[in-house]
């Protein structure tokens, strides 16, 4: 429909229908309220192909397809193959993204383009869109740090999984032995000429901005704004218990989310122990032959008081949170905005923690959740037993609780709704012939 409305177009590494994860999530959410809102409207490009899905496009001779009957989604397949994951951008498939991708453009008109992921798309989009659109702000969110650290994003040293601070050709090297100091330099200043592109960037925390800051973005550039929270029907009161023993664990199953720190808990506490542990997980089929080995060997172990459910449908997890006590969020890295703190609050379930990063910022130890040193089972299985032995602390935490956990929605995409309209003001007032300059530092 034509509504004469402002365009900003999502551009994303995946659609929630291919696979649901915490960015297809919340890009989704703000797809459709950015859509009620009536201020802009909402178009969305996600890509598609493995190893997502398993195949790299429907037909050969156009990588562009709709999304079910919505005529403002499309998916865009990528070549897999081809992909050179290091640097980010196509071995020699471009035409991707000089043709087809350009072409959309052009016949969208989008008069904002806000990336949300570039994994499997590549930071050239980002050039390729600044030279078909010159006057058209671009905007980029900092979900992760893949631009920062080869090693998915997660900033683990490789060789003894301790956290990462400082990235340097030669500490990067050291992470992958086999890729050289000067190849990494290169790397890097190859994502930061392309990022030099962007006119905002968005940054869930403080901390996020700061470690793209010490990266080299300019921080003039970086907003911080958290992931708005979309609201979900509140379950019925908890059930009186006198014993609090039920722990679940929600969300993907890779080698960085801490699944299997879990279980590890679990043995630590021993199979007689009073807890209960259910693990509501997805995706594992889409991790490394390596990880699915280890995981399902853990899960593999005689436990009475484990029971894996695998994944859930999103409007079935009031009904599961009211069947737990406790959500484990035992991620080893960073996280930069976990959306289960959120949705484990609005249900009124104090959460147990890795004392790092997006967690540690959300939960307040002693206040709404406990808090665990990053990767320690015994630690983890210590926490556990101080929430299920002492009385009273269950209710006190979830007393603690925030009468609005997160960010609302609605806030949220009228803050993305302000920068989108604040840049449009400025480019209204400039003529933008070429790109901007490099990013200072690189």
């Amino acid at each position: 429909m034509t509504t004469g409305r402002k365009r900003v177009l999502y551009v994303a590494h995946n659609h929630p229908k291919l696979l649901v994860g915490g960015v297809e999530m919340y890009v989704a959410d703000v797809y459709r309220e950015l859509e009620r809102s009536g201020d802009f409207e909402p178009w969305l490009l996600a890509r598609a192909g493995r190893p997502y899905t398993s195949y790299d496009a429907l037909h050969a001779d156009s990588p562009l397809h709709l999304v079910s009957d919505d005529p403002h989604q499309y998916l865009l397949f990528t070549d897999f193959d081809d992909f050179d994951y290091f640097q980010g951008t196509f071995r020699t498939s471009k035409a991707v993204l000089t043709r087809a991708y350009r072409d959309f453009l052009l016949n969208a008109r989008p008069d904002v383009v806000h990336f949300q992921h570039t994994v499997f798309l590549g930071y050239d989009i980002v050039r390729v869109t600044r030279e078909a659109l010159p006057g058209v702000p671009i905007v980029y969110s900092l979900h992760e740090y893949i631009p920062i650290c080869h090693r998915d994003g997660v900033m683990v040293r490789t060789r003894n999984g301790e956290l990462c601070e400082e990235e340097s050709p030669r500490r990067c090297h050291e992470c992958f032995p086999e890729v050289t100091p000067q190849a990494f330099f290169m790397r890097k200043r190859f994502i930061q000429s392309h990022l030099a592109l962007v006119d905002t960037f968005i940054a869930p925390s403080e901390y996020v901005k700061a470690r793209y800051v010490q990266w080299g973005l300019p921080p003039e550039r970086i907003v911080v704004e958290p992931q708005g929270f979309a609201a979900q029907e509140p379950m019925a009161a908890a059930e009186p218990r006198q014993v609090r023993d039920r722990f679940a664990y929600f969300g993907q199953l890779n080698p960085y989310k801490g699944a299997d720190v879990l279980l590890r808990a679990m043995d630590a506490l021993g199979p007689h122990a009073d807890a209960q542990l259910t693990i509501f997980g997805a995706n594992l089929d889409k991790q490394s032959p390596r990880w699915q080995e280890t995981f399902g060997d853990l899960l593999a172990r005689e436990r009475p008081n484990v029971s894996f459910a695998g994944g859930y449908e999103r409007a079935e997890l009031g009904k599961l949170m009211a069947e737990v006590d406790w959500v484990v969020v035992p991620a080893v890295w960073w996280e930069t905005g976990p959306l289960v703190v959120w949705e484990a609050f609005q249900h009124g379930r104090p959460v147990i923690c890795s004392d790092i990063g997006g967690m540690s910022e959300k939960v307040t130890d002693g206040v709404n959740g406990l808090h665990f040193r990053r990767g320690d089972p015994v630690d983890l299985a210590a926490a556990m037993q101080r929430a299920m032995e002492t009385p009273g602390l269950w209710e006190t935490l979830r007393a603690g609780i925030p009468d609005i956990p997160g960010h609302p929605l609605a806030a949220h995409v009228a803050k993305l709704t302000e920068i989108y309209s604040g840049l449009l003001a400025e480019r209204a007032g400039q003529r933008v012939e070429g790109p901007l300059q490099e990013v200072a530092g690189g």
